[in-house]
């Protein structure tokens, strides 16, 4: 437990001194206030409730500003910010436009290859690129395609969700839940190559082959398209805006990092530092001002960051985490296998309800804890939490970042996703490859070993 923060602020101002119990209530209290206003973000923004909630902690002086600049893990800031700039140029090189053009062709127009073509898409670029950024780019086009082919658009793009979060899973830079738990670990890109994308590969093969058996159920795979729209839809005379230059060197950079994602661990080399340096690279040789590249850079997302690590750590700073873990000990009692199935599928269910980004910076830090009571032994919980995290976002609309977002651009398009009707694809997929994923790690870390 450490003592509470000496500094001038609000409370002691008023003459209110808490005691460390008080405190900790405090701030969890401010932890919940703030959960709940992201919960609520149709009525409050979740980037301005974690503000919110970052200026509680520091007018209250559960931290004094400096060590809420310190509680911030700029690790997974640099991480975010430098592939975002990558995706950016690739953006505005025409990579996307050009890849989804050339997978329309390979669909042949046929419903169940638009689903397993843009799929697959999707879960590649998702590994190596955070989803959000995916789904940003990747949802629009499927959109547009599917409208081509008169098919309807909802399934298709909860395709691209499912898809998105399943494929994300993979790798160190896949899904934000990774990103903060190979900063707060200190897992390398290759690690979760070994450790978790055998199983996210296993889970994306057969999320979206239960997708196909639920959209072939309820006829979403049946067209009686006309061979003349067929033919129009395939045949876009649109010319094809590309930069070939800029792609050479986007893709060329984009190579780089993540041979340095692979090599730079073992090196000292963080992953934030490696996205920073070569997207900052990338501004230097690219013909393209700061400018331009930041006024597309996902701001909100960065702070929205920025302010729970802040809560996070008023909770981390009061000893709620030592608290949480001891218990957690308590109840598996050094035995990895109980610590998988429980982190894992609580997890999961967890991240069905509520944003897997704020949990998985809360689970994280108890983990952390935990390990400095069993040491190396608990590493395979890390991966149940990744596996949990990632994979349980898929079971309803509000379980992951990339899931709104898709629902936002669904419905400025004019074809809504309504909470039920995600649930009616997304919950099953979600409990068959969550399952499927943590049974085969279970197997292969327990009864293997």
């Amino acid at each position: 437990m450490h003592e509470p923060t000496e500094s001038i602020n609000l409370l002691s101002s008023l003459g209110i001194n808490l005691s460390s119990g008080q405190l900790t209530t405090l701030a969890i209290a401010l932890f919940v206030a703030t959960y709940a206003m992201i919960l609520l973000e149709k009525y409050v923004h979740r980037t301005v409730a974690a503000l919110l909630g970052a200026c509680a902690v520091m007018i209250t002086g559960l931290l004094t500003p400096d060590m809420a600049w310190a509680s911030i893990d700029f690790n997974t800031i640099f991480l975010l910010f430098g592939m975002m700039n990558i995706v950016n140029v690739l953006s505005r090189s025409g990579f996307f436009d050009l890849v989804a053009r050339r997978a329309l062709v390979l669909t042949r127009g046929e419903p169940a290859r638009v689903l397993w073509i843009f799929s697959l898409l999707t879960a590649l670029f998702s590994a190596f690129l955070d989803n959000v950024t995916t789904v940003l780019f990747m949802a629009p086009v499927v959109m547009t395609v599917v409208l081509r082919l008169g098919l309807k658009p909802m399934p298709y793009l909860i395709a691209v969700i499912l898809a998105s979060n399943t494929g994300g899973t993979a790798t160190l830079v896949g899904d934000p839940p990774n990103i903060i738990i190979g900063s707060v670990a200190g897992k390398g890109f290759g690690e979760f190559l070994t450790n978790v994308a055998p199983y996210a590969l296993v889970a994306t093969v057969a999320g979206i082959g239960l997708m196909h058996l639920l959209m072939r159920r309820r006829g979403d795979l049946n067209s009686d398209i006309s061979a003349e729209r067929l033919r129009l839809a395939l045949t876009d005379d649109t010319p094809l805006k590309t930069n070939p230059l800029l792609m050479k060197q986007a893709l060329g950079v984009f190579a780089v990092t993540l041979l340095l994602f692979m090599i730079g661990h073992p090196l000292g080399l963080e992953a934030g530092l490696i996205a920073l340096t070569t997207s900052t690279f990338l501004m230097l040789i690219a013909d393209l001002t700061p400018v331009e590249l930041f006024e597309q850079v996902e701001w909100t997302t960065l702070l929205f960051f920025m302010g729970l690590f802040v809560v996070v750590g008023a909770l981390e700073h009061v000893g709620v985490f030592t608290m949480v873990a001891t218990s957690l000990t308590d109840i598996i009692g050094g035995n990895v296998g109980s610590g998988i199935l429980l982190v894992g599928f609580a997890s999961a269910l967890i991240s069905g309800f509520v944003d897997n980004i704020p949990f998985t910076i809360s689970m994280a830090s108890v983990l952390r804890e935990l390990q400095t009571t069993f040491g190396p032994s608990m590493d395979p919980l890390w991966w149940a939490l990744s596996l949990g995290a990632c994979l349980g976002g898929n079971l309803t609309l509000i379980g992951a970042s990339a899931n709104i977002v898709v629902s936002d651009i669904a419905a400025r398009e004019g074809h809504p996703i309504s909470f039920g009707g995600f649930m009616r694809y997304g919950t099953p997929v979600a409990l068959i490859t969550t399952t499927i994923a943590l049974g085969l790690f279970y197997i292969t870390h327990t009864l293997m070993n």
